[in-house]
């Protein structure tokens, strides 16, 4: 039996997981799916929030502001890049501006610092590319930019190296108490006891919730599809690049990333399957269209790929529904945790953790590894040092990703670190290797070897995330030959 089992390995899930390897407990992480950052986590817009927008009061605008405050520090206790690029909120007419100044109100109240409305040449002194129909903004300089997916599998390394388990394909089909322990079944059958439970499963959050209690709730899945442009583009804005809201919603966004590409998205579109990412060409359209309000002549033919994400929008609060459930003693929900549930989760972590922790009585372990599996990165190092590297290892001088200036070394660490690759995809989040502008097109085969030799197992059974999405499905000839 284990002290307590969180379900879900997104950022919320894993955070949850690293405060509570702080502490004295058997902590396990159940995920549904083949590695962690399988849903939101590893597709969203990678915005550090600055907290403005959030209703004052709301669970959202507190973990917004205090995960904001945290972001930079647990980045750098974690090695993942982030980025205080600011945040700019377009007015494109004098008619937007009491909008402007709502926003302004808002983020003020909610204890966001160094909030303010610029003019319109301010605004085009700081960010030349930006609609001529620009007039004014609200700028606020504590927004930021970081890599989702880094941060996912950094925490949860960090959590594994300070003794948390993490189960892959195990999604959680019923959840019930018994005898004062909970019991959880799998969709396989496979039984789990423990004394608490960590409800972090994204859009599954509900109906995991609504098996033990009384209080019910509703996920909407809520589609975002976006496009990302080539390292070409990557000077054409610093800051990240919001429309003002109007009657016709947010818009979509313009922003940087923190390597070195432009994204642009999300749409927003209510759908039945949570399992429905694909993009399409009406979203992708839609898109387009909006986003041409602050960059009027986008590049889209410097488009590289496009993907959507998938939100577990809450309908009964609108807000995140975080703590042990009150007819349900044991259960503890991080629940409807959508945007801005990538900055928040620094912080939710920290808090969910201590009020586990404090009902089961534990204390805190003396010591706390800060170790996060962390290795060189190629497209890093100098020539000087790149050679001094290639001296104690030949395969930092392999280079496999040449978008990206991948070796074979960096794929193999991926492969064997703690919490490490099994598929293509879990490579890719790791590594960025096929994230580049051939998209994987040179450097797919000679991932599929490194990791068919990694496992242990033949090249037909690897797969690019899991289940059926398989790489080969058979051979031409006999291996031998």
């Amino acid at each position: 039996m284990n002290d307590v089992i969180i379900v879900g390995a997104g950022v919320v899930g894993c955070s949850i997981a690293r405060e509570l390897s702080r502490y004295e407990l058997d902590v396990l992480v159940l995920e549904g799916k083949e590695d962690v950052a399988s849903g939101a986590s590893k597709a969203n817009s990678a915005i550090v929030h600055a907290g403005f927008d959030a209703e004052p009061g709301s669970n959202k605008a507190k973990y917004n502001v205090r995960g904001n405050e945290m972001f930079e520090q647990t980045c750098r206790e974690l090695h993942v890049p982030f980025i205080r690029n600011t945040s700019l909120v377009v007015a494109f007419s004098d008619e937007e501006l009491p909008n402007l100044q709502k926003l302004l109100d808002r983020g003020i109240q909610n204890g966001v610092k160094g909030l303010r409305i610029i003019d319109r040449d301010e605004l085009r002194a700081l960010e030349p590319n930006v609609s001529k129909e620009a007039v004014a903004a609200l700028l606020a300089p504590t927004g930021g930019i970081c890599c989702p997916y880094d941060l996912t599998f950094r925490t949860a390394e960090n959590a594994a190296a300070n003794g948390v388990k993490f189960l892959f394909n195990k999604p959680v089909k019923t959840v019930k108490p018994e005898d004062g322990f909970w019991t959880l079944v799998t969709e396989n059958g496979e039984t789990f006891q423990t004394r608490a439970v960590v409800n972090a499963s994204g859009v599954s959050s509900a109906f995991l919730n609504n098996q033990v209690s009384a209080t019910k709730y509703n996920i909407q899945p809520r589609r975002g599809e976006y496009v990302m442009l080539d390292k070409s583009e990557k000077d054409c804005f610093k800051a990240t690049m919001f429309q003002c809201p109007g009657p016709m919603g947010k818009g979509v966004l313009v922003s940087p990333t923190v390597d070195g590409t432009i994204i642009v998205g999300p749409t927003s579109e209510d759908i039945e399957s949570p399992d429905a990412t694909e993009t399409t060409a009406f979203g992708l359209d839609k898109m387009r269209r909006l986003s041409t309000r602050i960059w009027t002549e986008i590049p889209f033919r410097k488009a590289i790929t496009t993907f959507s994400g998938i939100r577990a929008h809450e309908t009964t609060k609108h807000d995140f529904v975080l703590g042990e459930a009150p007819d349900a003693p044991g259960f503890f929900n991080a629940l409807g945790v959508e945007s801005p549930g990538l900055t928040s989760a620094p912080a939710i972590g920290v808090d969910l953790a201590q009020e586990v922790a404090t009902k089961l009585g534990a204390k805190k372990k003396e010591t706390f590894s800060d170790d996060v599996s962390d290795w060189q990165r190629v497209r890093e190092l100098s020539p000087d040092e790149l050679n001094k590297l290639i001296e104690k290892d030949p395969r930092y001088g392999r280079i496999i990703c040449r978008c990206e200036t991948i070796s074979e070394a960096e794929i193999r660490a991926s492969i064997r670190c703690r919490v490490g690759a099994t598929t293509i995809d879990g490579i890719k989040r790791r590594t960025r290797a096929t994230m580049g502008r051939c998209q994987g097109g040179f450097c797919t085969p000679r991932l599929i070897e490194i990791l068919a030799d990694e496992l242990g197992v033949p090249q037909e059974q690897i797969t690019k995330a899991g289940g059926e999405s398989l790489m080969v499905l058979s051979r031409l000839f006999p291996e031998d030959k």
